[in-house]
């Protein structure tokens, strides 16, 4: 089979070659996923480069979401052959591949509704999501929700999953293309924080109160502005820090405004409590179903594009998710 190899330490162009492998079978408690869709994430491009927490001996196959069909079980997996469904391959054989491995824990079904693309796109970021918003945000109908960074993948999943339950969504992105894009997605109010400070909005769209629960996957100086507008009794909700710097929160600040701040490990959780992880699944697959969530997709990518997309998605001008098809 062809799969992408991470051969040496580097930026994509120079660390990715395809190489032919034989084809794998599994082994207990595993299957053998036909690889029809696999999305691209930032952590690809850490990988190849060698700055990635996860260092896997060279060469190995990156790609940590993948759609396709079940073509074999080992023992003691459970499963249909041909059953549809999303799957998380872990290194050092990822996804980006025409077929991968995968343990028995990381394979959910996906309904004949949900394609091949946007079920790649969908895990990480609408688990991480959910899981910040309903278990660490405890996000309530009527309340205020501000998404930094919302034309994102795990952004623009925040967005949905904060309309789908009910809340008022402001969301933040750094250009005009990209608010259309959170406007299609269903924000209430978008702000270019290119262009203006959201602290002001913030506080006028809420009469002052200010956004009652606040997804910050960018950190640094956003995490510092949004202190400054989060309500009393607010949720600050630490995604990540995409904007390179780690915040300092000062517990004064916090104690005086009676807010919290929490922090969303969704890889932790998801290793520690998998039974919540697939009753999250199913709730995902039902609001797809009732057209409540859309993951967007950015690009759809051949296989052989796989350093361009790497590329583009470095560059920091897309948006959503990109996935490339075998």
């Amino acid at each position: 089979m062809k799969a992408w190899q991470v051969t040496e330490l580097g930026d994509p162009k120079q660390a990715l070659a395809v190489a032919e492998l034989p084809k794998p079978s599994p082994g207990a408690g595993e299957a053998l996923i036909k690889v029809e869709a696999a999305a691209l994430n930032f952590f690809d491009i850490l990988q190849c480069q060698g700055k990635y927490q996860e260092r896997p001996e060279l060469p190995f196959t990156p790609g940590a979401e993948i759609a396709g069909t079940i073509e074999a079980l080992g023992e003691g997996t459970q499963g249909d052959i041909g059953q549809r469904v999303l799957a998380t391959p872990m290194l050092p054989s990822g996804g980006l591949a025409e077929w991968a491995i995968v343990k028995k824990e990381g394979i959910f079904p996906i309904p004949d509704e949900l394609s091949y693309a946007e079920a790649a796109a969908l895990f990480i970021t609408y688990q991480t999501a959910y899981f910040a918003l309903h278990r660490s945000g405890h996000l309530k109908k009527g309340e205020v929700l501000l998404v930094h960074a919302a034309s994102g993948g795990v952004g623009s999943a925040a967005v949905q999953l904060g309309k789908a339950a009910g809340a008022t969504v402001i969301a933040t992105a750094g250009s005009a293309d990209k608010l259309a894009v959170c406007k299609e997605l269903g924000a209430d109010i978008v702000i270019n924080y290119r262009e203006e400070d959201f602290v002001p909005k913030v506080k006028e769209a809420t009469g002052g109160k200010g956004a009652d629960v606040i997804f910050d996957p960018v950190g640094g100086d956003t995490f510092d502005r949004s202190r400054k507008c989060i309500a009393f009794e607010g949720r600050i909700l630490v995604i990540g820090f995409a904007g390179g710097r780690i915040a300092d929160a000062p517990t004064n600040h916090a104690l005086i405004k009676n807010y919290s701040i929490v922090g969303v490990h969704f890889g932790l959780f998801r290793n520690l409590m998998p039974d919540q992880v697939m009753k999250a699944h199913h709730e995902l697959m039902a609001l797809y179903k009732e057209g409540a969530i859309k993951p967007l997709i950015y690009k759809e990518f051949a296989f052989d594009e796989v350093i361009d997309a790497l590329d583009q998605l470095g560059s920091r001008k897309t948006y959503g998710k990109l996935v490339v098809t075998p």
